[in-house]
């Protein structure tokens, strides 16, 4: 599976790289900007996606976005470009212009992971009757957190009334065909799920984030996720007794 990242900037382009090879089993292929890129791409390579630096001299990102698009063999390949968190309007013309999306210098893992997640073969779902037996027991939660009982309480306490507004977000979002967004705040709730040791809950997730998204998995998963969080609350509220 071939990735194309583009960049001008060499340091980018290698710390791009290195969170792309973290991600999965990927080749990929650099090139030093976007007239580059075009050669490549002209010569015959056919990359599953594209990550393209925005501001390049000889071919900017936005000039390559626009020949990938008028091109018939490449105009489906994911183009995801990369930005500084200052060009947001130019970020916008290019998501009205066939962007697949952007990630934000400086990179972060999941911003690059959530792009990927579509060539990557998602892992197995949990049953969900193990949901529950999967998570850590609240005293190693304590031990590995550093907390006591009653803090742990406040923090699943917490992430269950998040859970209880996610739901509806979510729905919106799919609504409207925001699937990058609606990853990403399923991101976040993985990774509340990985900080309790809901290790059942946070599987179901990240199957669920690997696969294309609609309200009813959603709800699904996310029932599960509830479950698991009032579980693991008893569990602990046994303890203290």
């Amino acid at each position: 599976m071939k990735v194309l990242v583009v960049d001008d900037d060499v340091v980018s382009r290698m710390v791009l790289m290195h969170l792309i090879d973290s991600c999965g089993p990927f080749e990929i292929v650099e090139a030093e900007d976007g007239a580059d890129a075009w050669q490549q791409l002209e010569a015959g390579l056919r990359p599953a996606i594209c990550f393209c630096d925005l501001r390049m001299p000889r071919l900017s990102g936005m000039e390559l976005l626009q020949r990938v698009k008028r091109h018939p063999e490449l105009q489906a390949m994911p183009f995801v470009l990369v930005t500084s968190a200052t060009d947001g309007d130019t970020v916008q013309l290019a998501s009205e212009g066939g962007a697949a999306g952007y990630v934000v210098k400086p990179f972060q893992a999941e911003q690059v992971r959530v792009h990927l997640a579509r060539f990557l073969a998602p892992p197995a779902p949990p049953i969900p009757d193990e949901v529950d037996h999967l998570a850590e027991t609240p005293a190693a939660t304590q031990l590995r957190l550093g907390i006591n009982a009653e803090r742990l309480l406040v923090y699943l306490g917490g992430f269950q009334s998040q859970l209880a507004t996610a739901g509806e977000e979510l729905h919106q979002l799919l609504a409207r065909g925001a699937q990058h967004e609606a990853r990403l705040r399923l991101e976040r709730l993985h990774t509340g799920c990985v900080t309790l040791g809901l290790h059942g809950a946070a599987a179901g997730l990240q199957a669920l984030v690997a696969g294309q998204l609609s309200v009813t998995a959603v709800q699904a998963v996310l029932s599960d996720v509830v479950r698991a969080v009032e579980h693991q609350s008893s569990l602990a509220r046994l303890a203290l007794r």
